[in-house]
């Protein structure tokens, strides 16, 4: 999984991310990538507005300096009016690429094009419900995994790169203005809520839960000022920021902090303990919109529905044979997997030394992992990447694991986060396949492909990021761990995938469970752990993240899905010219584009080879 900023940088089909690598391509001075000079010319221009409106967006892309300098003293604006605009945006600028004539194009310039009005239709889409954020791709402004709370002192500490004074003095300015986003969110989900659109009583919970133990930590213990003073420390940057930083969260922050605790507890008795969307205005609809957006498809909610159940079962069987084979063959999957889950052979210690344990053992697989990929590409990436546990102070609220991509200047390695709350969610078995899947071949692998061969490739291709491709390519990476030898001599490792992968299936019925067939909140959690043997602390954990983010967690079994299938036309119809690394080399090289524009990729690959 991608960080919470990829709902607006990268997991979203919003055009910032499909435009900005115009951009790029002025900045590092890779080739133009397009035959026809008008279109490129647009994107261009659409890069420029965009990147121009999301300080955040310079910032994780690592183009925060030069020209864009004064961007690192500002944050995205989250007023109910910039959501308007970006909607208003988005309509314009399809008007003007359809002054393009489509038929004319060519290769990769019709999959640039067909990827940019794809990515506007929906954030155009997603303006006809007056609540949430088409951007977000949530109903809810802000929940226990999203809002100015949570994202931005996490933002600041890990992307805000401080390098000297100037970067030093940029993060105190951009801390005020966190007072000012929470202020924007407290407006937007007050209004809202006088819609009915509220968070469910149990994510209300949650979130208020952390929030207020944010708001009961000491200024001078809280991350926005400990980040910021260690890092000028550490650069000997002269200036007493802890106490600037301090009397911001103190005078600034925690004042607009508890306006929007006091905005939320005002709602809290109004709440209901239902679980899905199609509770709120227009209900149906915004789910429809919300699956397709996660996975680039027309998939009807039943469809996937399906495909989880039986897909669920498929990988039962597999499961099964491997379970005997280790002499386990009493009680059903989930009962056997839950009984290894608990097995003292497999887990580390809830304690700190424990938690060092993990990240060592991380490490450790990523290392054992990085021989696979030069078997199944050509391209040489080295995918720097650093492991960290997830900050204590959102852990609470945040996935169990998840990855930032590095950033394109090569000054920020990708970093795979790991939820280490309770260790007992991490049974030893279950880490190489989050490692492939979260660093190599997965997310920082593919992340990688944009930061390192832009000098070779059009940026365009490697920006644009669609959930079901990002997703669905990590997911095709487990496989292709598996595929290529990881777990020879490990079939409890290889049961660990085989978990993983039935895990992304069950999402499939818990999602539209939830949102489409009006599953209550228990009810997801007791079938998805007994369907996957996971621990039901980690069962609700996801759960609660579905509730919040509809439509999302399909992406990955449907995107993988849809690899799958293209590989096996592809092989069908090359034969013997098949090969696995060029198959895999073409589909990174798009950079990531809807399921529905990918066929046509492999397509031009097929008819190329």
């Amino acid at each position: 999984m991608i960080s919470n900023r990829r709902e607006f940088l990268l997991y979203s089909t919003a055009a910032a991310s499909l435009s900005s690598s115009f951009v790029c391509n002025s900045v590092y001075g890779a080739k133009a990538g397009s035959g026809n000079p008008a279109l490129a010319t647009l994107l261009a221009s659409f890069a420029d507005e965009m990147l121009a409106k999301s300080p955040e967006t310079c910032t994780s892309l690592g183009l925060d300096s030069a020209a864009r300098a004064i961007q690192k003293t500002r944050l995205d604006d989250r007023s109910l009016g910039s959501v308007t605009t970006r909607v208003a945006d988005s309509i314009d600028r399809k008007n003007r690429l359809q002054a393009i004539e489509r038929n004319a194009l060519k290769g990769l310039d019709a999959t640039y094009y067909d990827a940019v009005v794809y990515s506007l239709d929906s954030i155009i889409a997603g303006g006809k419900f007056s609540y949430g954020d088409p951007a977000v791709v949530s109903p809810y402004v802000v929940s226990q995994q999203h809002g100015s709370f949570n994202d931005l002192p996490e933002f600041l500490d890990s992307q805000h790169l401080i390098s000297n004074k100037a970067d030093a003095d940029s993060y105190l300015v951009r801390l005020e203005l966190i007072a000012t986003a929470m202020d924007q969110e407290t407006e937007r989900l007050s209004r809202d809520a006088a819609q009915g659109v509220m968070l469910p009583d149990y994510l209300m919970a949650t979130a208020l839960g952390e929030m207020t133990d944010i708001r009961n930590t000491k200024p001078a213990e809280s991350r926005m000022v400990t980040s910021v003073a260690s890092r000028a420390t550490a650069k000997n940057i002269a200036g007493d920021y802890a106490n600037a930083a301090g009397k911001i969260v103190t005078d600034k922050i925690y004042p607009a902090l508890d306006r929007q605790i006091a905005a939320l507890k005002a709602i809290q008795p109004k709440t209901n303990h239902d679980a899905g969307v199609w509770k709120l205005p227009d209900g149906e609809a915004y789910y429809a919109w919300a699956l397709k957006n996660g996975t680039t498809t027309t998939l009807t909610p039943d469809e996937v529905h399906t495909i989880g159940l039986d897909q669920s079962k498929e990988l039962d069987v597999r499961m099964d044979a491997l379970l005997k084979k280790q002499g386990m063959s009493v009680g059903t999957v989930g009962e056997r997997m839950a009984a290894l889950t608990k097995d003292p052979r497999f887990v580390f210690p809830n304690t700190d030394d424990g938690r060092a344990q993990i990240i060592s053992y991380l490490n450790g697989r990523i290392a054992a992992l990085r021989p696979i990929t030069r078997k199944i590409s050509r391209m040489g990436l080295k995918a720097d990447v650093q492991v960290k546990r997830v900050p204590v102070d959102i852990q609470n609220g945040s996935a169990l694991g998840y990855m930032n991509f590095a950033s394109l200047d090569g000054k920020r390695p990708a970093i795979y986060y790991v939820n280490l709350a309770d260790n007992a969610n991490w049974p030893k078995w279950q880490l190489p396949s989050l490692t492939a899947h979260e660093a190599i071949p997965g997310h920082a692998w593919q992340g990688a492909y944009l930061a390192e061969k832009h000098d070779d490739l059009p940026l365009i291709a490697s920006l644009m990021q669609f959930n079901a491709f990002v997703e669905g390519w990590a997911l095709y990476a487990e496989q292709l761990a598996d595929e290529y030898g990881l777990y020879v001599n490990d079939p409890f490792g290889e049961l660990g995938y085989l978990q993983a992968i039935k895990f992304r299936a069950n999402r499939l019925v818990v999602d539209t469970g939830l949102h489409a067939k009006r599953w209550g909140r228990e009810q997801a959690i007791d079938w998805m752990t007994a369907a996957s043997g996971r621990t039901k602390k980690a069962i609700t954990s996801e759960v609660d993240r579905y509730s919040a983010g509809p439509g999302q967690a399909c992406g990955y079994k449907i995107g993988q899905n849809e690899i799958l299938r293209l590989r096996e036309k592809a092989k069908t119809n090359l034969g013997g010219k098949f090969d696995i690394r060029d198959f895999n080399d073409r589909i990174v090289q798009t950079g990531g584009v809807p399921l529905a524009v990918l066929e046509s990729v492999v397509d031009r690959y097929i008819a190329g080879a």
